[in-house]
């Protein structure tokens, strides 16, 4: 896959991070070491030590899962970034009602189509990221089953997931 395609971000805005909605509110401290976090990012062993203490602090919080999905992803570490992209896949299925198994959930589950609805979004990006993650590490075929779910759930691809698609498309031929 060509160095120069951009990791799809997760997008998530302040309601969702320090919001009810997916974390009923980032404790202060954790917060805190978040943010100290990102002020270390060059220091990976002292930005991770505060990722791991917001998490102590906040398990299982969207805020704390995306500080470390951003830093494993940026950091190269994907195989951690994907974990994480598991977790919050996870995280986003039980908070929204949803199967469990991202294989099972049907576009009638939640209000995919709308953009605005924070929850189905973190959802389909956390998704996004797995089908990313999963092709950068060879498993192209898992990431192409993600995809066409993104597809499905998401058919106006709001979030581009046909993007990736056409990297798995073009993946193996000539760049003629």
């Amino acid at each position: 896959m060509p160095d120069s395609f951009v990791s799809p971000q997760v997008e998530i805005n302040e309601a969702l991070v320090t919001g009810a909605l997916l974390g009923r509110g980032l404790p202060s401290e954790a917060e805190h070491h978040l943010w100290e976090a990102g002020r270390s990012y060059h220091l990976d062993d002292i930005a991770e030590r505060h990722l791991r203490e917001a998490e102590a602090l906040a398990p299982g919080h969207a805020a704390v899962l995306i500080g470390l999905y951003r830093f494993y992803f940026y950091k190269g570490r994907l195989a951690e970034a994907l974990d994480v992209a598991r977790r919050c896949i996870a995280k986003a299925a039980e908070e929204g009602n949803l199967p469990a198994d991202w294989r099972q959930v049907q576009a009638g589950d939640a209000e995919f189509g709308r953009y605005e609805n924070i929850l189905p979004r973190f959802f389909l990006f956390s998704l996004k990221g797995y089908a990313y993650l999963q092709m950068r590490l060879g498993q192209t075929e898992e990431g192409r089953f993600a995809v066409q779910k993104l597809l499905e759930l998401d058919p106006t691809d709001k979030i581009g997931a046909k993007v990736l698609l056409g990297v798995l498309d073009r993946m193996g031929q000539d760049d003629e």
